[in-house]
């Protein structure tokens, strides 16, 4: 540290003895310093406020009808894409500077010149928005501050009608791909369907359950055959004698049951039919309940009367009896039931046959025609999409239009200040004022170091490698102490009249 020191006295001995020289340099710097930017030409900065204004009352009345744009981020890329190249080429060529230029150099510097030098500033969520714009030339710098604002304002206003005439367009193209999508569908259905005629499922039922109705009304069909069948049977054996009519271990209702009567089965299967319903409403005490089940005892104690008349008649005519006939009626009928119900085994086996026979072919046909539904119908409801947002953009492209979804207001118009705003040149002759003084002491060190001097003994021996035996000090006389303060003041009031120039300098700029 004691070194340190030693050696940073040295090198102030050094400036110290060169002080004229550095004095000289820093009037010398300091006057053609300020000189320089005094003479330095004046920018004057132009400048406007703007506000954007995004709420419309149409605009929730609207909602889900129209397509509403993010309002919020078109001011914000408006803002952002303001001070771009296309926009400063187009201020340039408003304002007419492209006649100065002469080549695409100029062109480019130019422009990065007014890029760098234009300012946007913003409050963010108030939307308020301020151009501004310095330059040496007052009306220039307001032409170009006004081209700018009509640029944003024609950004906001601006290609509302080309955009939507541009979506709807762009929509219409796609409702007509849509359009022959469709017809190609139907006509690919249509086609279908006339090849695989008899292979497509009915009433919205597939192969499966087609197949498992045939045979459940197969085994249905042959239940009912094996009934008309044994019921046929049973009308024979009554006709040739076989079976009896009466038991004589039953009663009367058990022996009514066991007798056979077509007539009055007939009669008694309605009214029973007819008691079942009517129990469903009311009870039993109900007339009419009443009057179905008296009715139904009378025509079975009448079944057994006529049951036992037939039996114990030895009579040779009894062939020709009503009973008779009207028992060969029934077996008539019921040789027609059987002969009925053949048929329809037979049908509905050849049905279930043809239906078992297509197990490979029906399941791949329902297949295809289910993938050619579902492609018939995404794009049918794609299209029916696209023409409800065709008539969405038409009514945002009215609303659009005919309306100001977004409003600019012009809060302070393009004005010019009548003082300059540029350049600082308080800023600048500190700048030059300091430079200056460190110009005459850097000078100096220079000096002190290109011709160096001994200032102390232990420099000398240092650099020599003699010892030093003594040193004389200097006795100053009267006249030259006198001399040497005179110096000393002529020096302080050089730095100080330096000083007061700057002061003035700086007074003069406040």
């Amino acid at each position: 540290m004691e070194e340190l020191t030693t050696q940073l006295l040295v090198y102030l001995k050094g400036v110290w003895k060169y002080r004229w020289v550095s004095v000289a340099v820093a009037w010398i710097v300091a006057v053609v310093g300020w000189v320089i930017v005094y003479k330095l030409p004046d920018d004057y900065q132009a400048s406007a406020r703007i506000y954007v204004d995004t709420q419309n009352v149409l605009k929730p009345l609207l909602q889900g009808m129209t397509v509403s744009p993010d309002l919020q981020q078109q001011v914000s890329i408006m803002s952002r894409t303001l001070i771009s190249r296309p926009n400063v080429e187009r201020v340039i060529r408003m304002v007419d500077l492209d006649i100065k230029t002469k080549d695409s150099k100029d062109q480019d510097r130019l422009v990065k010149e007014l890029m760098d030098k234009i300012k946007l500033g913003t409050t963010g969520r108030d939307n308020l928005f301020t151009i501004a714009y310095s330059n040496q030339n007052p009306k220039l710098a307001k032409d170009i501050v006004q081209s700018l604002l009509t640029l944003f304002v024609e950004g906001g206003l601006g290609n509302k009608t080309q955009d939507s005439s541009s979506a709807i367009r762009f929509i219409d193209e796609q409702i007509k791909s849509y359009e022959e999508k469709l017809i190609t569908g139907e006509n690919n259905l249509k086609a279908f369907k006339q090849k695989n005629i008899g292979m497509m499922p009915q009433q919205g039922n597939d192969y499966y359950s087609q197949l498992s109705r045939a045979i459940e009304d197969l085994n249905k069909t042959k239940l009912e055959l094996r009934e008309a069948q044994q019921a046929r049977d049973a009308i024979k054996r009554q006709i040739t004698g076989d079976e009896p009519v009466l038991l004589v271990d039953q009663g009367e209702e058990g022996a009514a049951s066991s007798i056979v009567n077509v007539e009055l089965d007939s009669r008694i299967q309605a009214l029973s039919k007819n008691l079942d319903a009517l129990r469903l409403n009311y009870t039993e005490l109900h007339p009419d309940i009443i009057a179905a089940k008296r009715l139904i005892a009378q025509l079975e104690e009448r079944k057994i009367e006529e049951s036992k008349l037939t039996r114990n008649s030895s009579d040779p005519g009894r062939n020709y009896s009503p009973m008779l006939q009207q028992l060969n009626v029934a077996l008539a009928d019921a040789e027609a039931d059987v002969a009925s119900m053949n048929a329809r085994v037979e049908e509905y086996t050849a049905r279930y046959e043809r239906l078992k026979s297509l197990s490979n072919a029906v399941p791949q046909v329902e297949a295809e025609l289910a993938q050619l539904n579902r492609d018939y119908q995404v794009n049918k409801a794609n299209y029916e999409k696209l023409l409800e947002r065709r008539e969405s953009a038409k009514i945002s492209g009215d609303l659009g239009s005919t309306t100001d979804l977004v409003s600019f207001r012009v809060i302070d118009p393009p004005t010019v200040s009548d003082r300059p705003v540029g350049p600082d040149r308080g800023k600048f002759f500190s700048i030059v004022f300091l430079g200056s003084l460190l110009a005459g002491i850097g000078i100096a060190f220079v000096i002190s170091q290109i011709r160096p001097t001994f200032h102390s003994q232990i420099s000398l021996r240092e650099i020599s490698g003699k010892p030093i035996l003594g040193s004389i000090p200097m006795i100053w006389t009267d006249t030259e102490k006198i001399k040497r303060r005179k110096r000393l003041y002529a020096f302080g009031l050089s730095l100080l009249s330096l000083l007061g120039l700057y002061g003035a300098l700086m007074l003069k700029m406040a």
